[in-house]
């Protein structure tokens, strides 16, 4: 998948098994965003056997087949929530309809992985809440900017390590590309994605609480904007925030659909982490006008400055422990409190966010 189109990027780690050949077995159900190819290769990477798929648009499962011939193409979510071999059904259907989908994977006794933003509504979120507390099974939201992006894991273990003290700030830029001329009916349209503090600020908001170490935070802030789209009134093509976690750290992040075509990817994002004893900063997808390969640390602590590159050295693990997780009832991979609060501060930072225009 090209770097220059964010609609289906899909970036690929390593082969990192945890389970062997037929021990979790998957399906997908909801092609209309291209994350679900990121979604499944990660489980693939980690083991997990895929079976089917399900779309109602047959162009969708054509073209995801013709990555992954193994799944079987079936005529209706039913016919996966019957299927009793299957342990998992993951999702990038309309951002409106992941929640409806996961309430139906859940009570047919399978786990549930889906796209960011998981829900476009707090009553979505308190149903799916309502409903992993009746069946204990697992509703994951795969934040791809954190768990799929190897400078962003890397960076966890450092802070994991104390390599720069306790965090007390982090600074996220979400820069993406619009493309709108690829781009669905229903990305413009609210009722459908949700606005952009629940879209694409949901992997803002998720990486601070893990970054900070935090269990939840207070919006103190929150803003957005139709500055230059008027031909779609419903979009907003910018956002920002201001957060403070309960550990006291703090947190702003912009969001925005300005990348430029002469970009080389659909975005540079970075992530600045502000701790005690050094400081880090990400660059995610790649060092402009330097290096087009991303996954970049720079590091500076008590001991001096660090350049660490970490493309293709660290993989993502979150999909290997979610499996694990899945089958032996751990809460590891992202514990689901930390899931779900990620996506309530999103879901509150759109419902108060002030407005404004060009």
């Amino acid at each position: 998948m090209s770097k220059a189109d964010g609609m289906n990027y899909a970036p690929e780690g390593k082969a990192q098994p945890v389970v062997a050949p037929g021990e979790f077995r998957f399906a997908a159900a909801g092609l209309d965003h291209g994350h679900i190819f990121g979604m499944t290769q990660g489980l693939l990477d980690a083991g997990a056997e895929l079976v089917a798929v399900y779309d109602p648009d047959e162009r969708k499962v054509a073209e995801y087949r013709k990555r992954y011939p193994a799944a079987t193409a079936v005529a209706s979510l039913d016919e996966l929530l019957e299927n009793r071999s299957l342990h998992m059904i993951i999702s990038a259907a309309v951002p409106s309809d992941r929640g409806p989908i996961g309430l139906r994977v859940l009570e047919a006794g399978k786990h549930y992985m889906s796209d960011k933003a998981p829900f476009t509504t707090l009553e979505q979120l308190n149903a799916a809440r309502k409903k992993t507390a009746e069946t204990g099974l697992k509703w994951a939201v795969c934040y791809s900017e954190r768990v799929q992006n190897e400078a962003a894991v890397h960076a966890g273990e450092l802070i994991r390590d104390g390599a720069i003290g306790e965090v007390i700030q982090v600074l996220g830029l979400g820069p993406h590309r619009l493309s709108p001329e690829a781009r669905p009916e229903w990305f413009f349209l609210k009722r459908y994605y949700g606005g952009i503090l629940t879209d694409i600020g949901s992997h803002q908001i998720e990486q601070f609480l893990y970054y900070s170490g935090a269990e939840s935070a207070q919006i103190v802030h929150s803003r957005v904007a139709n500055y230059a789209h008027p031909e779609y009134p419903e979009l907003e093509d910018f956002g920002e925030a201001q957060l403070i976690a309960d550990t006291g750290a703090s947190n702003y992040f912009r969001v925005d659909w300005f990348t430029p075509s002469g970009l080389s990817t659909w975005g540079d994002g970075r992530t600045f982490i502000l701790g005690t004893k050094g400081v880090i900063e990400l660059r995610k997808y790649l060092d402009v006008a330097r290096e087009r390969d991303g996954d970049h640390v720079y590091m500076v602590d008590e001991q001096g400055e660090h350049h660490i590159p970490v493309h293709g050295r660290v993989g993502f693990p979150y999909f290997g422990s979610l499996v694990l997780d899945c089958l032996q009832g751990t809460d590891l991979a992202m514990p689901q409190a930390h899931t779900f609060r990620a996506a309530e501060l999103c879901l509150r930072a759109q419902q108060f966010a002030e407005s404004a225009s060009a």
